[in-house]
């Protein structure tokens, strides 16, 4: 299976949730935007400033999103991926999603190749099953 992956899901894997996709590391080829590292570490920061996480639960998901980052393929943010985002879409997004369904789109245009978009978000689960993608965990 190729696969892209959303934040949502690296970010339930990172966190340890008993709810993380279970087929994690399962792909062939797994793909996700750059922007994700964004996401991932502004996560990490967000619950320092909250007090949720200890210096060793930050110095282990640091470590951790490292070692998730080096598996994924990324898809860079290119004028191509802004402007894709830039589009009307079938549902409503938000502008993060937006992007990494249009990452997402371009993948699978390049590719072409079957492409399993993965998100825990529904909305953005929906958008991407109106462009066609299948998506799992639905």
């Amino acid at each position: 299976m190729n696969c892209y992956v959303d934040s949502s899901v690296v970010l339930r894997v990172l966190s340890g949730q008993e709810n993380a996709w279970k087929e994690w590391g399962r792909w062939e080829r797994a793909y996700s935007s750059t922007l994700l590292r964004i996401e991932c570490r502004h996560f990490i920061d967000r619950v320092r400033i909250e007090g949720q996480w200890n210096d060793d639960d930050l110095a282990h998901a640091g470590g951790q999103l490292r070692k998730l980052e080096r598996v994924l393929s990324k898809v860079r943010l290119t004028a191509a991926v802004l402007e894709r985002a830039s589009l009307p879409m079938p549902t409503i997004v938000k502008t993060l999603d937006a992007i990494h369904i249009a990452s997402a789109s371009l993948v699978r245009e390049k590719s072409h190749t079957s492409l399993v978009f993965v998100t825990h978000d529904q909305q953005q689960a929906r958008a991407a099953r109106a462009l066609g993608f299948e998506t799992i965990p639905a």
